[in-house]
């Protein structure tokens, strides 16, 4: 018997209030980061905020919307969203900046220009499109092969690479190595989580971490090998500015070595709201970690990976409490997405990982990033908003 809540009881409050204190970090972090006065127009100082509260209030209603819709609805669409995705990327690769309708920012081809809204990065939104049609292949892959074998195991991971390489290509020829990266983790995590035999698995993760580990052995001591092989050197320096970046100071290692100093002069209790004596470039976008961590020191910055984590811990149990395959899917799409970003964002501003270019999700200024990371959020109240407990289940069963 199927035991149908009020829609007040169905609404995770919890995930709410929990965005709510990430729209407080980001407003708080935002409004020190800017203090510098880094950016200016007609020689006065940009101020973010307003910015990022419409995005935050347009990021709501997405959430809103996409929260009314059922899970079993975008398990129907999601070839048109996984399309509709790829078709922006794929016209974003083709159409000439000339018509002034795509920008190019940092040397990647990769926002869409919009005359009186601004500037938009598909691939933020893709993102999430690809969980949507990931979780579908996967499960009617499921539903078609009940029983499960080496050959349907392979039929899978053939799928699933299709699904992933056709967005990656296309990505990637932005190019735009970070958003690459957050796929790759995404569909680790999916095959993961689909139940393929480890008999396949993990050799291709021993092959893969092997590759990685060549790669980065010849671009520390066979720069002439890769120099034969056309990798120009400039290429490799966001290596070489990462594991020594003082002797890139002038360059590639300026803004490791800002951050480190920012984080590191926090100390303790760090310099309080507005406090900031060190200027680091991007510091309410990429670095927005290095200014919460020089306002309020390590305590600070634990307290917002704490965050970080109870995000992390109540998605995971939705996911455990979901029964729909797919739903189970999504969620953990979502969750693999947002620890990625977390994971290297912040592993990037202290040295643990190479710079790449990845937002804070919810606490960075950006729109295309709020929004996009806002519609995933939106996928997971709807997965816990639709679901529906039945009298009678087992323990296992709830």
């Amino acid at each position: 018997m199927n035991i149908d809540k009020k829609p007040v009881d169905r609404f995770d409050w919890p995930l709410a209030f929990i965005m709510l204190l990430f729209f407080t970090v980001s407003i708080v972090a935002i409004a020190s980061a800017q203090t510098t006065g880094q950016y200016k127009i007609n020689g006065e100082p940009i101020n973010f905020i307003p910015s990022q509260i419409q995005w935050y209030a347009i990021g709501s209603i997405i959430i809103a919307i996409t929260m009314y819709l059922e899970p079993e609805q975008y398990k129907k669409a999601a070839w048109i969203i996984y399309g509709g995705g790829v078709f922006l990327l794929v016209a974003l690769f083709i159409l000439p900046e000339s018509l002034e309708l795509v920008s190019r920012r940092n040397g990647a081809k990769s926002w869409f220009h919009l005359p009186g809204i601004g500037s938009i990065q598909p691939a933020e939104f893709m993102k999430t499109f690809f969980i949507i049609g990931m979780a579908r292949t996967i499960t009617k892959h499921h539903e078609r092969y009940l029983e499960k074998t080496l050959q349907t195991d392979f039929l899978l991971l053939g799928k699933i690479a299709a699904v992933f390489l056709l967005p990656f290509v296309f990505i990637m020829l932005q190019p735009d190595l970070g958003t690459g990266l957050v796929f790759i983790a995404i569909t680790v995590a999916l095959i993961i989580v689909a139940g393929i035999t480890w008999r396949i698995i993990l050799p291709i993760f021993i092959g893969t971490a092997a590759l990685g580990g060549t790669i980065l052995w010849m671009a520390l001591y066979a720069q002439e090998f890769l120099a034969k092989l056309g990798v120009k050197p400039y290429q490799l320096e966001r290596i070489y500015s990462w594991l020594d970046p003082y002797s890139y100071a002038s360059n590639e290692g300026r803004h490791l070595i800002t951050s480190l100093n920012a984080i590191g002069s926090g100390e303790i209790f760090g310099k309080g709201f507005q406090g900031r004596e060190v200027y680091v470039a991007e510091s309410h976008t990429d670095f927005i970690f290095s200014t919460i961590g020089e306002d309020w020191g390590f305590i600070g910055a634990s307290l917002v990976i704490c965050l970080y984590f109870f995000l992390i811990y109540h998605m995971t149990k939705i996911t455990l409490e979901l029964k729909d395959p797919f739903s189970t899917y999504i969620c953990a799409g979502i969750i693999a997405m947002i620890t990625f970003h977390v994971f290297e964002n912040i592993g990037m501003t202290i040295q643990l990982l190479p710079i790449t270019g990845i937002p804070l999700p919810f606490i960075s200024y950006g729109g295309s990033s709020l929004m996009g990371n806002m519609l995933a959020i939106g996928l997971v109240f709807s997965m816990k908003f639709h679901h529906r407990t039945y009298m009678f289940s087992s323990d296992d069963d709830e």
